[in-house]
């Protein structure tokens, strides 16, 4: 009788267990976690400046993200693509500082602006799709920035190339902003003793776009270097008055090559890769002239041109201060970087000329000095002595 009753009790149990199978609803599949979007805001040079903007994108969408954009969309980036990148631009500085800039899983939303007026509705925008962190990429951009920070505290900001400026033109600093500014000053000045070290004529040119203090510091600080390694060589100075302006960036290259430079410095954005265009047809002419770049190296464009370039690490700036959100330790304050920090350096020399290996174990001596603080750079032509080069 007993084991009767147990039996049945195990039958009523099986039953019961295959009821309940039978009504549960089939568990939903489980939803993609959610990656976190970051924003940029690009200035007005845009996509595909082969310089600034072109930097912010790759530390944004290539190293962050680890995608391209191609085709009015994304696509992921090859491993080795991407690893080519980094070599490419930080060399062996990435070595010496062990990063491995490993893709962050983020969703990178960039906004092009097509004038001034836009900068500020755009970085609002960031904030309304729900971005974690808006970069703003040019000094144009700070007051933009310092109204859209004052106007979502809870948002956070990453301002390059310039500080937040107060009324009175004091930097000042807001908890929700990071801004970065860098010493272009003495990677200019390395750049500046190279061509005094490459010159044959005597003569090299420098295409500045707007007449402002930052492209001042980079006058200044080529003007320095220039007189450290040929103190009688002329440094003929041109300003553009802008940085989106292709044909006028050309036209004032021929004209400097045609009053006989030999070496020209292009630091005007889209004005200077018009000035470098104008170099790559006078050397593909058979002039033995050279060109030197800003912001990022663009030796590409002109390998039988390029000398070198000053080079911003605004790519590392972008990624690490999308890792430091990311990784919940993202903060506000200013930063300054130079050569010491490994936020200013020179490009790769690649084109032979005589006494090269000489030249260039002059620059890393020059480097060495910067850096130690024996050599203090200039940031302004009216800090250089009156018998320092050129007009």
């Amino acid at each position: 009788m007993r084991s009767r009753h147990l039996a049945l009790l195990l039958a009523l149990s099986l039953l019961s267990a295959c009821k309940s199978q039978k009504e549960e609803p089939p568990a939903a599949p489980a939803k993609p976690a959610q990656k976190t979007k970051i924003g940029l805001v690009l200035g007005l040079g845009g996509r595909g400046d082969q310089s600034f903007n072109d930097s912010a994108l790759r530390g944004l969408e290539m190293w962050a993200a680890g995608v391209k954009y191609e085709g009015g969309g994304y696509k992921d980036v090859a491993p080795e693509e991407r690893q080519s990148s980094l070599q490419t631009s930080l060399g062996q500085d990435m070595v010496r500082r062990g990063l491995q800039m490993t893709p962050l899983g983020i969703t990178p939303v960039v906004l092009q602006s097509r004038v001034a007026e836009d900068y500020e509705p755009n970085l609002q925008l960031l904030v309304d799709q729900g971005v974690s962190l808006s970069l703003a990429v040019g000094f144009m951009l700070e007051n933009a920035v310092e109204t859209a920070a004052k106007r979502n505290p809870e948002m956070r900001f990453l301002l390059v190339d310039s500080p937040l400026l107060s009324a009175q033109g004091e930097p000042y600093t807001l908890p929700n902003v990071r801004t970065v500014v860098f010493r272009e000053e003495e990677g200019c000045y390395l750049v500046g003793a190279l061509a005094g070290l490459t010159t044959k004529t005597g003569k090299v040119g420098f295409v500045g776009g707007m007449e402002i203090p930052l492209v001042k510091r980079y006058e200044a600080g080529f003007r320095a270097g220039v007189a450290a390694t040929h103190p009688k060589a002329t440094v003929m100075a041109n300003y553009t008055g802008g940085f989106t302006d292709f044909a006028l960036g050309k036209q004032v290259g021929q004209d400097l090559l045609a009053k006989g430079t030999d070496v020209i410095f292009a630091a005007a954005g889209m004005d200077g890769l018009g000035a470098i265009q104008a170099v790559k047809e006078a050397r593909d002419e058979g002039k033995p002239v050279y060109v030197i770049g800003v912001d990022s190296d663009p030796s590409h464009l002109a390998p039988k041109a390029v000398l070198s370039a000053v080079v911003k690490r605004v790519d590392l700036v972008v990624y690490e201060a999308v890792r430091d959100r990311v990784q919940g330790r993202f903060e506000g304050g200013n930063l300054s970087l130079g050569l010491k920090e490994g936020g200013i350096t020179y490009a790769p020399v690649r084109l032979d000329f005589p006494d090269k290996d000489e030249a260039l174990r002059k620059l890393e001596e020059l480097k060495a000095k910067i850096i130690s603080g024996e050599i203090k750079v200039p940031t302004h032509p009216d800090q250089l002595r009156p018998a320092t080069n050129g007009p």
